[in-house]
């Protein structure tokens, strides 16, 4: 599944060819995703213009000028491309070509510019859905979430506050979206690797120095991992098409029996599961 550099990667790349433009035509060519699509979606989304693309978590949000959002989340395998017929060239838009239909292309915006945006999801585990804009943090998909570790909210304080008495490994914590917003199993697993922190260990007992160590290992992480275009492992794929290139980068993650890459280390990436999923790290460096 994306995880939030992917996530902010497709929105970066979605921003210059949506955010002040007008959907003139919206094609849903299917009932449902994940759940069914809203009533009218495409009537209430034609017409609209965007006036802002934003994330939240893991969610893309459209805010239009009717007062209605437009939440997007991409699922397991969903992706969002942008074709732009011959001859038309948009600031900040590289790369693209003319559209043509795929099997599952199954929601199509065509913006007023000539550009077309198309959600294609092969295993329909994405989701889309309207809702108010002025009330869309009590979304049932948002209004759990944490604060999003790329921003204020997110710090040391509030990292020692949130894991205090739990007794959960630091790695399931980290992945509990209402302890911080968009973390994912990669970036975990890289971020746990760069402060020497075991997946294992219990999140109550992570001590004040080794939070002041990971709140910053967690933003320099997702940085990087969205100037990269994020991680191209199966499906993901930025709004140009493009691989993103952030999986070179990796020093835990899928790496098991290949050395620690941490220097003076002569440890290897072993590969553990914790509640059904694969945890990467060095037993020799991270304790």
């Amino acid at each position: 599944m994306p995880e939030l550099p992917e996530v902010e990667t497709v929105r970066r790349g979605l921003s210059p060819v949506m955010e002040g433009q007008v959907i003139a035509r919206a094609h849903v060519r299917r009932p449902d995703l994940r759940w069914p699509f809203p009533p009218r979606m495409a009537e209430r989304l034609e017409g609209q213009a965007v006036l802002r693309l934003r994330r939240r978590s893991k969610y893309i949000l459209a805010d239009l000028a009717s007062g209605e959002s437009l939440l997007i989340h991409l699922g397991m395998s969903g992706r969002m491309t942008i074709a732009l017929p011959d001859g038309l060239v948009l600031p900040g838009v590289f790369h693209h070509k003319p559209y043509a239909f795929e099997k599952h292309d199954h929601v199509e915006f065509e913006m007023a510019s000539g550009a077309r945006v198309v959600f294609n999801d092969p295993r329909r585990f994405g989701a889309m859905d309207l809702l108010p804009t002025s009330t869309a943090e009590t979304h049932k998909l948002l209004s759990a979430l944490g604060p999003e570790p790329l921003g204020n909210d997110f710090h040391e304080e509030q990292l020692a506050k949130a894991l205090m008495g739990k007794q959960t490994p630091i790695k399931a914590a980290l992945l509990d979206q209402r302890i911080v917003a968009g973390l994912g199993n990669i970036y975990v697993c890289e971020a746990l690797w760069r402060t020497g922190i075991s997946p294992k260990r219990r999140a109550a007992n992570i001590g004040p120095v080794r939070v002041a160590r990971l709140v910053p290992a967690i933003r320099d992480v997702l940085r990087e991992a969205i100037e990269a275009g994020g991680s191209s492992l199966r499906d993901h794929r930025q709004a140009s098409g493009e691989l993103g290139y952030f999986q070179h980068s990796f020093a835990a993650y899928d790496r098991a029996g290949q050395p620690c890459r941490k220097d003076g280390c002569t440890g290897e990436i072993t590969r553990i599961v914790q509640s059904g999923r694969s945890s990467f790290y060095c037993p020799t460096c991270q304790r």
